[in-house]
């Protein structure tokens, strides 16, 4: 191996970033696009391996991402603090600092105290020398040889040897319906608009109307209401579904030839059947060591089945909210101040300071028209991959390095996380969700995280 592969940041003069390791493999950088909870992560596993990586993220919010990057208290972990470790193989790396600072390992922890875990996470992975981060956003990116170069905003290039897209959900697209309905509709939740919409209406006062009934309305219902908004908050999707609460639960554990797979009509009977034996919630959680591989045993035809009707149902008794969390959402149901509507909007026009909706309702048997002073969209992230304004993706996509996966809603892979007919080219969380479903939380992602680590060492080792 030559000194031809060390990667270069370049700008008005080229600079070496990480000098090469005695080990061959270290030689060669890994570029990892994307600074939230998965690349942070598998920058820190491949530093435990001695293997260099750029951590690429321009969103200022390295390590932490937009997930952990809240500081509001009211923001909860979904997932008890005991399996929230950053590390497969060191299960109580997170609930020991957690009851530390007074936590209990059984507690949902405030996801601002998380977000400060994985900045020390980060930080020791780069005091090892081994990551090296950069503040910029990668635009492009194009093979040359064996070697990937990826161009950033600012204009700097560099070269690796590896690329791992780990951008994390795309924000969501803007809904037809309310095209035009004027700049009181909030189309990223997430952004700096919303906080600021969120801030106004709790100025001024008025209704607010949000597009969606799950996790991230949750959210935003705890922020306003952490905000001192005393307005009434309408909440709005197509079934009017809302995320369960987690409980004390008796596990009840499957193997996986107890599960009927291939078959997703007698999978949901099953489904149905385990919970009146066992509960609901030890019966969806018999089936989370199993959930990858019941996905990738149903047909492409299934699945699209799964996410047209089944999902939603799904998704509200699976991804649960903490039990302090879920007493809040129902006190403001209790109270009024939170209204959960099944419907469909018909359609949106702006006039003057409001915004007129035209809705039916789920049992109704006409439309209804209501005024609302701010509307947030709380759909959830872009759920087609063709239709992603990132331009790296973009870039990629129209290249034909990478393509949509048979379900449109992710990258295609190979075996394991691999890019489909890319070379050295890996995908992480919510880019794998056509293949592996279950794969946007904590514990799913570290075990990705160290298998990527593992290959990437593999290959690279051997050139």
């Amino acid at each position: 191996m030559t000194r031809d592969y060390v990667a270069v940041v370049t700008s008005e003069q080229s600079t070496t970033v990480a000098e090469p390791d005695s080990q061959p493999y270290r030689q060669l950088p890994v570029a990892i696009v994307g600074g939230g909870y998965s690349g942070t992560i598998l920058a820190a596993k491949l530093a435990r391996l001695g293997v260099t990586s750029f951590l690429i993220d321009g969103s200022g919010r390295a390590g932490r991402g937009t997930a952990y990057s809240t500081e509001e208290p009211a923001h909860l972990l979904n997932v008890r603090a005991h399996n929230m470790s950053a590390f497969a193989d060191e299960p109580d790396h997170f609930a020991e600092r957690f009851e530390a600072a007074g936590g209990e390992r059984d507690d949902f922890a405030e996801r601002r105290f998380y977000g400060r875990y994985l900045d020390d996470v980060l930080a020791a992975a780069i005091a090892t020398g081994k990551v090296v981060t950069i503040e910029a956003y990668a635009i492009a990116a194009g093979r040359d040889g064996k070697t990937w170069r990826i161009r950033l905003d600012d204009g700097r290039e560099l070269d690796c040897a590896a690329l791992v897209l780990a951008m994390g959900n795309q924000r969501p697209e803007p809904l037809s319906a309310l095209a035009g309905a004027g700049p009181r509709v909030i189309a990223n939740p997430w952004g700096a608009e919303a906080r600021a919409a969120i801030d106004k209406i709790v100025r001024q006062g008025g209704d607010v109307l949000l597009i969606g009934t799950g996790l991230t309305m949750v959210d935003t219902v705890l922020s306003l209401d952490d905000a001192g908004f005393t307005g009434r908050i309408t909440a709005m999707s197509r079934r009017g579904q809302l995320p369960r609460s987690h409980g004390i639960v008796e596990p009840a554990p499957v193997e996986l030839d107890e599960i009927p797979s291939g078959d997703l009509v007698r999978l949901w009977r099953w489904l149905r059947q385990r919970s009146a034996k066992v509960g609901w919630r030890a019966a969806i959680d018999s089936l989370r060591p199993h959930s990858q591989e019941l996905w990738r045993a149903l047909s492409v035809d299934q699945q699209q089945r799964f996410m047209r009707h089944a999902r939603p149902y799904w998704d509200v008794h699976r991804h649960r909210i903490a039990p302090q969390v879920a007493r809040r959402i129902a006190d403001l149901i209790a109270e009024g101040r939170l209204h959960v509507l099944g419907g469909r909007i018909l359609s949106a026009q702006g006039q003057g300071d409001a915004i007129e909706i035209v809705f039916r309702g789920r049992a109704a048997d006409k439309a209804e028209m209501r005024r609302f002073d701010l509307v947030i969209n709380c759909t959830g992230p872009l759920h087609s991959i063709e239709r992603t304004i990132d331009p790296l993706l973009r870039g990629l996509l129209d290249s034909g390095d990478a393509e949509p996966d048979e379900l449109g809603i992710g990258l295609k892979l190979d075996a394991g996380s691999r890019i489909s007919g890319g070379l050295r080219m890996w995908a992480m969380a919510a880019l794998t969700k056509g293949r592996y479903w279950e794969i946007i939380a904590v514990p799913d992602i570290r075990h990705q995280a160290a298998t990527i680590a593992a290959e990437i060492v593999e290959e690279l080792g051997h050139d």
